[in-house]
């Protein structure tokens, strides 16, 4: 890097884009070199302050697991920087395309370089992967970055601030921190691309903003991502990967299975079965240190007015696991608990979850489980639970989701070779794996004439020769 570009002195949000985009214009395109080394540096930063982080997240949540910290934001984010490293020779090679016959001998490619400054506002649930993955991303496509956090985990986003102040100068990665007011200032400011992910509502507000100075957005939202299981198969299966995927981060996941959509004959053994699941994740039930609490008091009490509407409404509220009574010992932790007989007029049935509650819906065949998926928003992800035969393939066919992953939860998510994200009110865009480098990257088209080519037949004065060539050509 060359010397810091004096051109403000204040340090608001809009004057370090500025920064950023002056140096940005300034200095070349980073080399293949320049990016692994500053996406080694990175991962090599997040390794070395992860029992920090596993601290800072603790404290932001008020009780939240150590190891879901390690293993899904540090082992997460180290692989998807090992994936960016491994794979970025080849995506930032020139492309050759097709040239036409008539253009001959011109050559034509593709390259892909940097935008720009890319703007990242990230989440609460999962601070550390949700905001370096997204600038690991734009460093492998050469961009420079601002990431705003969530005001909601202080401790971690100004550990965040501090760790990235140390491995990369302010005009090419920079922490903004704050509250609304600075998030609102953030999301107006004129990137050439921006990443946000949230919430649905959040996200409409960020492009409305973003559209004033025609920033395109990559949103990665949410919604209620359903699980399909199959009649007839193993529930005890289906109940073990169901509850991880609901209970990890207490439920705060945007890709966390919102409900499950059971025939209406297993209703009860499925109940039983993730009953038993639940307790062996957590044998302490909420009490055990591997249960991460509600993010704060406001969260946590539109949870339990969701739940409260729906028992006003006749649902059956049952609280699973051991000792589910020991969540009221900790600070806005609320245990394990599924739904049962809620109906579609229900704030639970309406509004992303995002906690560890799971409604149980029954379904007679599965052409009723898809027109009830069919009937909301499409979802961030979908989960379906039994044999690849004709009711899998209906699924697949029928709907339309961000991701699917198939007898198992979460983990497209972890699948760095896949594009990650929503369609419809669940987001637009991707950036995991190369789409994520050629979301955030211009793929510019060059066209090389020779010296000696046909194309000045199609030229003025025109003659016999440019009715027959023109004449060829309309074939």
């Amino acid at each position: 890097m060359n010397a810091p570009v004096n051109i403000a002195v204040d340090n608001t949000p809009h004057d370090i884009l500025a920064r950023q985009r002056a140096a940005f214009l300034r200095d070349e395109a980073p080399t293949l070199a320049a990016r692994k080394a500053d996406l080694l540096k990175l991962k090599n930063a997040v390794k070395a302050r992860l029992p920090e982080f596993e601290k800072s997240l603790n404290a932001d949540f008020q009780g939240r697991s150590a190891m879901e910290t390690t293993i899904l934001e540090g082992v997460a984010l180290v692989q998807g920087i090992n994936y960016l490293r491994r794979n970025l020779r080849r995506w930032m090679r020139p492309q050759k395309r097709n040239v036409e016959m008539h253009f001959w001998p011109g050559r034509a490619r593709v390259v892909h370089q940097p935008l720009g400054v890319v703007g990242i506002m990230s989440p609460w649930n999962f601070p550390i992967g949700l905001s370096l993955m997204p600038l690991a991303t734009a460093i492998a496509a050469g961009n420079r970055a601002m990431i705003k956090p969530s005001e909601h985990t202080p401790a971690t986003s100004a550990l965040l601030k501090q760790m990235l102040g140390e491995i990369f100068p302010e005009e090419q990665v920079a922490v903004v921190t704050g509250g609304p007011e600075i998030g609102a200032a953030f999301s107006s400011l004129a990137f050439d691309h921006l990443v946000f992910t949230g919430s649905t509502p959040v996200g409409k507000v960020v492009m409305r903003a973003a559209s004033e100075n025609l920033v395109p957005v990559t949103l990665e939202l949410g919604g209620k991502s359903p699980v399909v299981i199959e009649s007839g198969s193993s529930l005890e299966r289906a109940a073990t990967s169901i509850a991880f995927g609901k209970l990890s981060n207490g439920g705060q996941i945007c890709v966390a299975p919102d409900y499950a959509l059971v025939h209406e004959s297993e209703i009860e053994s499925f109940l039983s079965a993730y009953d038993t699941a639940v307790r062996a994740l957590y044998p302490q039930g909420p009490s055990d240190s591997d249960y991460t609490a509600v993010i704060n008091e406001r969260h946590y009490g539109r949870l339990r007015a969701l739940l409260d509407d729906a028992r006003k409404g006749g649902a059956r509220i049952v609280e699973v696991g051991e000792n589910p009574a020991a969540a009221l010992a900790r600070p806005h932790t609320l245990a394990p608990t599924v739904v049962l007989g809620a109906t579609d007029d229900m704030g639970i049935m309406n509004e992303e979850i995002f906690g560890p509650v799971l409604p149980i819906v029954g379904y007679r065949d599965i052409d009723e489980a898809i027109a009830r998926i069919n009937a909301g928003p499409r979802p961030l992800a979908l989960y379906y639970f039994g044999s690849n035969g004709e009711d899998r393939r209906k699924v697949l066919e029928r709907t339309t989701s961000g991701n699917v992953t198939i007898n198992d939860t979460l983990l497209h998510y972890a699948q760095d070779d896949l594009p990650f994200g929503g369609v419809g009110a669940s987001g637009m865009g991707a950036y995991h794996g190369i789409e994520g480098f050629k979301t955030l990257s211009h793929a510019k088209g060059i066209f090389e004439q020779s010296r000696w080519n046909m194309t000045g037949v199609l030229r003025p004065p025109f003659g016999w020769l440019t009715n027959f060539v023109s004449g060829f050509l309309l074939r």
